[in-house]
């Protein structure tokens, strides 16, 4: 198994627990290999390990580069109810449902990597806004030929009460600065997660627990392989992209985020995401 970081000087592939700086290598160009894994395995064949682990590093970035991220929504049944709860006084309570049960599965632009807050860097909550949420997420990490190369974790965040006021506001829900976490790196791996695999958030607020949840992939609706063939009809992704693949996580309607909360989310084997609100 190996995990897969980017510095600011290189990235950094972890493997039986040594770490490898990979200097010749630019991020960009490793989304671009067809067969990640086996690049990476004959790239440190060759390799002497460093000794600090990239998460001491205070150099540690988000995994992305150029990359864009896309999510995918109403893929758990507790978001569709969530959803359809807070757009019913807009007239839009069916729409969610119908999305549920729909073959095509709604898909959205989330972030550009200017946008995206990594391990340790905060993320933020819109300033119109009154009710915002973190959405855990399974991350799928992407190459430029439309392949799952690896897994990541994903922090949607999420003003409902704009999203809840029309669905075409979705972009203004979802799209600003500081919107979305990434990390802390890429479980680089050709094979899916086993529906067992367990999401778990836990928000801090003042060092005591505010919220906690968790689901499992078992609760996914609709199989990652699929979502990312309908990413890629029509699309190119020269550098690949990451998938958010939506959240089975929802906090009760009178939780709102707060400035200084910190936001934990964890998926074993890939470790966890953990990002302060600015």
């Amino acid at each position: 198994m190996m995990k897969l970081y980017r510095l600011k000087r290189c990235p950094v592939v972890e493997s039986e627990g040594r770490y490898f700086e990979l200097r010749d290598d630019g991020w960009d160009d490793l989304f671009r290999q067809d067969d990640l894994a086996g690049f990476l395995a004959r790239r440190i064949k060759k390799l002497s390990p460093a000794r600090k682990s990239p998460l001491e590093r205070a150099d540690l970035l988000p995994p992305i580069e150029s990359q864009e991220v896309w999510a995918a929504g109403v893929t758990y049944y507790r978001s569709r109810t969530a959803r359809m709860n807070e757009s019913k006084i807009a007239g839009g309570g069916d729409f969610y449902d119908r999305v549920y049960a729909a073959e095509r599965p709604e898909l959205f632009f989330k972030a550009t990597p200017h946008r995206v807050s990594g391990h340790g860097q905060p993320v933020r909550i819109r300033r119109d806004s009154h009710w915002n949420v973190p959405e855990p997420e399974l991350a799928l990490a992407i190459n430029a030929q439309g392949k799952i190369v690896g897994y990541t974790i994903g922090n949607d965040m999420s003003s409902r009460d704009i999203e809840g006021q029309n669905p075409l506001y979705l972009p203004q829900a979802k799209v600003y600065a500081q919107c979305c976490g990434l990390g802390p790196g890429i479980l680089i791996s050709s094979e899916p997660l086993p529906p067992s695999t367990e999401i778990k958030l836990e928000i801090l607020r003042n060092g005591n627990v505010a919220f906690s949840g968790l689901t499992a992939l078992a609760q996914l609706k609709r199989a990652p392989e699929t979502l990312v063939e309908y990413l890629f009809l029509d699309n190119e992704f020269p550098a690949g992209c990451f998938l958010l693949t939506g959240t089975g996580i929802v906090p009760p309607d009178s939780f709102t985020l707060q400035a200084r909360d910190e936001i934990r989310i964890a998926i074993d084997p890939i470790g966890m995401l953990s990002n302060k609100v600015g």
